[in-house]
């Protein structure tokens, strides 16, 4: 479980295919201490499990299925990518470790879509960003309810039935890859879990 408030930047050392499976490489672009082997890590919203770890480092595999249903396999060698930890449940009934205190929503790491952005424009100090996806989706998208794109929690300004607006502040135009965004990439997508119940 993650809440879409991205711990940082990671850059992308390695995409190792090998038919429809997927190996990723990553370098964390801030002190991401301590990774476990086996740990999940969301990658551009993607939960990925921990194979091989370093300093600020590790190695995930993604499977043919998840490959179909996300937008990693889009980037190249060298493309940063959004980083965030799964919340952890303590020993012997301590809390969180993460909270929701700070922000975001619950958030799963299973992407559900792809999605395209179709304009990005100025709104004051934020982005106005549009984005379309498949209307398979629409359903599950609520005017002010959430959405992660690419791992990042925001809020649905505006909906309908293939296409959704958010405003991206000031900050998270900064620490994440929001600003790399532009008419025609390709990112990944996963509705609000409470909306799709």
């Amino acid at each position: 479980m993650f809440t879409g408030i991205i711990n940082g930047q990671g850059k992308l050392l390695a995409v190792e295919s090998r038919g429809h499976e997927t190996r990723f490489r990553i370098q964390a672009l801030y002190d991401l201490a301590d990774i476990i082997l086996g740990e999940s890590i969301a990658v551009n919203g993607t939960c990925l499990t921990v194979e091989t770890s370093g300093p600020s480092l590790f190695s995930a595999y993604a499977s043919a299925g998840t490959m179909q249903r996300m937008a990693l396999g889009l980037l190249k060698p060298g493309a940063k990518v959004n980083l965030e930890r799964a919340l952890a449940v303590g020993a012997s009934g301590t809390p969180f470790k993460g909270s929701f205190d700070g922000g975001g929503h619950i958030v799963s790491g299973h992407v559900d879509c792809v999605a395209e952005i179709l304009s990005v424009r100025r709104e004051g100090e934020s982005r106005r960003i549009r984005i379309g996806f498949p209307a398979s989706f629409g359903a599950e998208v609520i005017g002010k309810g959430s959405v992660a794109l690419d791992g990042i929690s925001l809020t649905v300004n505006d909906c309908g039935p293939d296409f959704l607006e958010v405003n991206v502040i000031p900050e998270t135009w900064r620490a994440t890859t929001v600003a790399e965004w532009a008419p025609g990439t390709r990112i990944n997508m996963e509705t609000d879990v409470i909306g799709k119940y």
